[in-house]
């Protein structure tokens, strides 16, 4: 471990619980965060650094050591959720509605942590750029925003932390390849001139459609893409008619079509317009699709998970530990698109009690997670020379 790093833990730990509490206390939604930004920039600016916040007033990028050279990206996200928190926790959310049920005030506040302690360092071997990213919560996301005001200009790896529940305190999940799916969202109107039950033959029998879409475009997916790449359809949301003996005029589906594949990601729509036409172009039912396109998957390359798993051996011997892909969306797979890099699983759990899922009112962590998420992100940019 670094002693430098190890002094401003000595000195911080209790700060970054602080800092973590005033944030989850006062969460904001995406692209709102401007309270969130001021207060990263003061804490930043107070240290002598000179962060320059984005274009559109929310979330801030912050360079520090070495301008020439590689430069390594640690990113945050900032933005809460809108969710009522029932924790009952002293610093509960303050804002009716909002709250910070994924994390990312620790996110934040791990990202704070790693940057100030690097600023306390007399030297760096590389130079290092902080991202707190504004909206992850909403498609297509805040990273976008990053990378549309030049936030990876310059940058030769990007890494990020995201809480995990399942994970014990102390722990930290890494994998090679795919750690998150892609996520997209399908929404589907169908049109009838309606009708009686008793004359199906007569018009289009719109809840027949919907039923034939329902089941059949889930199946046929199944049927025409690899199993292997981790592909689900599922429906969350139906509706059509109320009568019992009249066929409606109007009904909706929606859902969202996820895979972990980026290939595959790449497939998807044109094959989904194909399957649905193929299903009601014999019903005689008429329909409008909206397919909405989420975030490509993450895809951790080999040369940056590895230097995660160095990052966090270095923290203990019985840091690292395997984690699954999960079937969620995240939106740091657009700097993936531009520059290589990792996202590795922060453990928050206790280890007693329950699991405390993520965009759950319940959601809580242990804040001992924090210093763990610091020395992790400084590992990174001080083996990275």
């Amino acid at each position: 471990m670094n002693p430098y790093v190890e002094k401003w833990l000595d000195r911080h730990t209790e700060d970054l619980s602080l800092w973590r509490r005033h944030i989850h206390a006062n969460p904001e939604l995406a692209r709102q965060e401007y309270a969130t930004t001021e207060f990263v920039a003061k804490h930043l600016r107070a240290a002598g650094l000179d962060p320059k916040v984005l274009p559109r007033g929310t979330g801030l990028i912050c360079d520090l050591g070495p301008a020439d050279g590689p430069r390594i990206a640690l990113r945050a996200d900032m933005d809460a959720l809108p969710m009522q928190e029932t924790t009952g926790l002293p610093f509960e959310s303050t804002v009716p509605g909002v709250s910070h049920a994924c994390g990312h005030d620790a996110h934040t506040t791990v990202v704070l942590g790693a940057g100030l302690a690097l600023a306390s360092m007399p030297e760096l071997p590389v130079g290092v750029r902080l991202v707190f990213q504004p909206a992850e919560e909403v498609m297509p996301g805040g990273a976008l925003d990053v990378v549309a005001a030049g936030g990876l200009d310059g940058v030769s790896r990007i890494f990020a932390l995201h809480c995990d529940p399942r994970l014990e305190a102390g722990k930290v999940g890494m994998r090679v390849g795919a750690i998150t799916s892609a996520a997209d969202t399908v929404e589907l109107v169908l049109d009838s001139p309606g009708g009686h039950t008793s004359r199906p033959h007569l018009t289009g029998d719109l809840v027949y459609g919907l039923g034939a879409v329902i089941t059949g475009l889930p199946g046929m997916l199944s049927r025409r893409i690899d199993p292997r790449t981790g592909t689900v359809m599922v429906w969350g949301a139906v509706s059509a008619g109320k009568a019992p003996n009249a066929i409606p005029r109007t009904g909706m589906l929606a859902g969202t079509v996820r895979t972990g594949d980026h290939d595959t990601w790449q497939l998807l729509e044109p094959m989904v317009r194909e399957i649905v036409h193929g299903l009601l172009a014999p019903t005689g039912v008429s329909y409008e699709l909206n397919y909405r396109r989420g975030v490509p998957p993450v895809v951790n390359d080999e040369v940056s998970a590895r230097m995660f798993e160095d990052a966090i051996r270095a923290t203990g011997p019985d840091a690292l530990a395997d984690t699954p892909q999960s079937g969620g969306g995240e939106d740091f797979s657009w700097y993936l698109e531009h520059v290589p890099g990792a996202m590795g699983r922060l453990g928050v759990w206790p280890g007693v009690g329950p699991e405390l899922d993520i965009h759950q009112p319940t959601f809580d962590l242990d804040e001992r997670a924090l210093a763990v998420g610091v020395r992790v992100m400084t590992n990174l940019v001080l083996g990275a020379g």
